[in-house]
């Protein structure tokens, strides 16, 4: 990496303005993994001090009290109140980076549902090679629209490229028309190769789809779900979904229709991930979080402070006592 001044210019963009590595490498008309090291160079030489404070602050104090409610690793990152929602997602995926950075090591298999939220971890991701690691799509990402190819590619891309990992696609639509459907795709020697990788996977990272709220997710806003799709999640008192997976507030999932055409990996599945990394970023999230922390479905928890501080606020959601049980 040339010349003192690139370091110290790249780190402030970073560190400081927050920006990604990709917009940096853009900037910098270099790659990815030549940005990368130069912020191992600017924590090597000085450039950037980064300390572990003991606990004490508002932010560690509410990831202690999520921890001890809901039985998590929590991670809550200290934003300011009047930051803009794109600054939140930003520090809340760089946070979440990082614990990816943590729990893969060589080996490891990453299983990653799509998404706005995973998709700006990906941005944040520090490139290190990892000998015999995977990627694999835990959701189809077709609709009636679009094929979802682009889209799933960009986002698992990212994370197979800073990890040289291999990538595996998922190339089935996020809902099938008929229940029927999903069953003979499971049966395909194609699909179920793809289904043994995702069984297979040491961590999951997911985020969670939010009903209502000024900002939809996406499987709610881009043509996943008909009129009739909509009208049988407000029968049945859907608050949420991981993976493409649709739960009521109290974690629940089966009985829920449009569950059995779903393409995502279902709770009892998920649930059998030893890692399960959830970031969320916003209010209208909070409901839906609440419901995969009732479900058991998370294990690791990043969050912005304003979002934990509404989960705080809530009370807890008694878990149906037949749940693990499916």
């Amino acid at each position: 990496m040339p010349g003192d001044d690139r370091v110290e210019r790249v780190a402030r963009r970073y560190w400081l303005d927050r920006a990604t590595m990709d917009e940096i490498a853009v900037e910098e008309r270099v790659s990815r993994s030549t940005i990368s090291r130069a912020l191992d160079t600017a924590r090597a030489t000085g450039v950037v001090s980064v300390s572990v404070n003991p606990v004490h602050g508002r932010a560690a104090a509410m990831a202690l009290e999520l921890g001890h409610r809901h039985g998590v690793s929590a991670r809550v990152v200290a934003v300011p109140d009047d930051a803009p929602d794109l600054t939140r997602l930003r520090l809340v995926a760089a946070e979440t980076a990082a614990v990816l950075d943590e729990v893969m090591a060589p080996g490891s298999t990453l299983g990653l549902a799509w998404g706005t939220t995973t998709s700006a971890v990906g941005e944040h991701l520090r490139a290190r090679p990892l000998r015999d690691a995977h990627v694999v799509q835990l959701n189809g990402a077709m609709n009636t629209h679009s094929s979802g190819v682009g889209y799933g590619s960009d986002v698992l891309g990212r994370f197979g490229r800073a990890w040289d990992a291999q990538v595996h696609h998922f190339p089935v639509p996020a809902f099938f028309d008929r229940p029927e459907t999903r069953q003979a795709m499971w049966r395909e020697r194609s699909v179920r190769r793809v289904l043994g990788i995702q069984q297979a996977a040491d961590v999951a990272l997911f985020g969670i789809g939010a009903v209502a709220g000024a900002v939809r997710s996406r499987v709610y806003t881009e043509g996943y779900l008909t009129a009739g799709d909509r009208a049988d999640l407000a029968a049945a008192h859907v608050v949420g979904d991981v993976c493409t997976v649709f739960l009521r507030a109290d974690g629940s999932w089966d009985g829920i229709p449009l569950n059995a055409r779903t393409s995502g990996l279902l709770p009892p599945a998920l649930r059998r991930v030893p890692r399960r990394v959830c970031a969320v970023v916003g209010s209208n999230k909070v409901v839906g979080l609440a419901a995969a922390l009732a479900g058991g479905l998370v294990t690791d928890l990043v969050l912005d402070e304003r979002t934990a501080q509404e989960l705080l606020a809530r009370r807890p959601v008694p878990r149906p006592p037949a749940l693990w049980s499916r």
